[in-house]
C-alpha cells in the first residue's frame, strides 16, 4: 500500500523511519513549510508535493504528522477520499471534532489508527501484561511522570500555542492518560493542580485520577526541565507487589514481592529489552491490521476516551475543582 506523510517536523521524520520497515512503500510528503518537506523526500527518495490534496490523490494511506488542530480537517478530507487514516495524537482538539474524525472514517469505509505510542514501548506493555496475570494482585496506586523542556522550534512553535496543541495536557500526559486507563479501567473522578510560571502556557500538572474499580492514579507532567533532558517512569503497585522502571535506570522493569511469597526481597524480572524502537513497532502493527483487516491494539475510543480524560483534567485546572468523569464507553 502506498503511504504519504501529511507534516515533516519531529514526527513526520519520526514516522518517515519507521515506515521503512513497515513493508509499506512510502511514496510522498507535503509540508506547510517547502523547504522542510523538500528535505525529507530527498532523505527518503519519495515526492513532495505542494499540497495536501494531491498527496491524497496518490496514495492508500494518509500519515498525520500536523499539529493538532489540523487533524480534523485532514482526516476527514483523506476519509472521504477512500483513504486510511494514521494520525498523531492527541487524534483532535475536542470531542466533537474527535467523533467527527470516527464517524468520518466509518462513513468512508477506512481505518483510522491513533499514535498512543507509550502502548508499544516494551517496558509499559510488560508490566500492563504482569497487571493482567494477576503478579502484583489488586491493583493499588500507579504513578506515572512524563518531564521534559519546551518544545524549541525556531519556526511557529505552535507547541505553546494552547489553542493549536492543547498545551502539556493533551500532547504530553495524554500518554500516561490513556495507559493508566488502559491498565487501571474506567475512570471516576479527576482533580488536577498546575503551574504556569511566570509567562506563556502552563509548565507542570499533576493531576489525581480515580477509578472505578477503587485504584488510583498520580500523573505529572511538565515542560520544566532544561533544554535537552525528558525523564519517563512508573511505578504500580498492588496488594502482592510492585511494578516500576525510569527512563534512566537498566531496560528491564523491575519487581518487588512480599517475603511472604519469595525469599529474596527484590527479584529482577528481565522481561524485554528495547530491541526493537517503538514508533516502529507502532506504524508496523498499524499498517498490518490495516493489510489484513485485524484490530488495533489502540482504537479510535480508546484515543477519543484519552482526549475526554486529557480535557477533564485541564477543566479542573481552570475550575480548581474536582471533575466527576463520565466516560462513554
Amino acid at each position: 500500500m502506498r503511504v504519504g506523510i501529511a507534516g515533516t517536523g519531529t514526527m513526520g521524520a519520526v514516522h518517515a523511519a519507521a515506515w521503512r520497515t513497515a513493508g509499506a512503500e512510502l511514496v510522498c510528503c507535503t509540508s506547510a513549510h517547502p523547504s522542510q518537506s523538500a528535505a525529507l523526500a530527498q532523505q527518503y527518495g519519495i515526492i513532495a508535493f505542494g499540497s495536501y490534496q494531491e498527496l491524497i490523490n496518490h496514495v492508500d494511506i494518509v500519515d498525520i504528522c500536523t499539529p493538532t488542530h489540523l487533524h480534523k480537517v485532514m482526516a476527514i478530507q483523506a476519509a472521504r477520499a477512500g483513504k486510511h487514516v494514521i494520525c498523531e495524537k492527541p487524534v483532535a482538539l475536542t470531542l466533537p471534532d474527535a467523533q467527527a474524525m470516527i464517524d468520518a472514517c466509518a462513513a468512508g469505509g477506512v481505518r483510522l489508527f491513533v499514535g498512543m505510542v507509550v502502548r508499544f514501548f516494551p517496558q509499559y506493555r510488560a508490566a500492563k501484561e504482569l497487571v493482567v496475570q494477576g503478579r502484583i494482585g489488586q491493583l493499588g496506586v500507579l504513578r506515572l511522570k512524563r518531564m521534559a523542556y519546551q518544545p524549541m522550534k525556531s519556526v511557529d512553535n505552535w507547541y505553546t500555542d494552547e489553542s493549536r496543541s492543547g498545551g502539556i495536557v493533551l500532547d504530553l500526559m495524554i500518554h500516561d492518560f490513556d495507559y493508566a486507563r488502559f491498565v487501571a479501567g474506567d475512570v471516576e473522578r479527576i482533580f488536577a493542580r498546575g503551574n504556569q510560571g511566570t509567562s506563556g502556557p502552563v509548565r507542570y500538572v499533576q493531576a489525581v485520577i480515580r477509578f472505578r474499580s477503587g485504584a488510583l492514579a498520580l500523573v505529572e507532567g511538565g515542560w520544566a526541565y532544561p533544554p535537552g533532558l525528558f525523564r519517563t517512569g512508573f511505578d504500580i503497585s498492588g496488594t502482592d507487589g510492585l511494578i516500576e522502571w525510569n527512563s534512566d535506570q537498566p531496560l528491564p522493569i523491575q519487581t518487588h514481592f512480599p517475603q511472604a511469597r519469595n525469599k529474596a526481597e527484590s527479584v529482577g524480572l528481565p522481561v524485554v529489552a528495547l530491541s526493537e524502537d517503538p514508533y516502529v513497532f507502532e506504524i508496523r502493527h498499524a499498517y498490518e491490521a490495516i493489510s489484513t483487516g485485524s484490530p488495533f491494539e489502540v482504537t479510535a475510543v480508546d484515543a477519543l476516551e484519552a482526549l475526554r480524560i486529557s480535557l477533564a483534567v485541564r477543566g479542573s485546572l481552570v475550575t480548581g475543582k474536582p471533575v466527576s468523569f463520565r466516560s462513554e464507553t
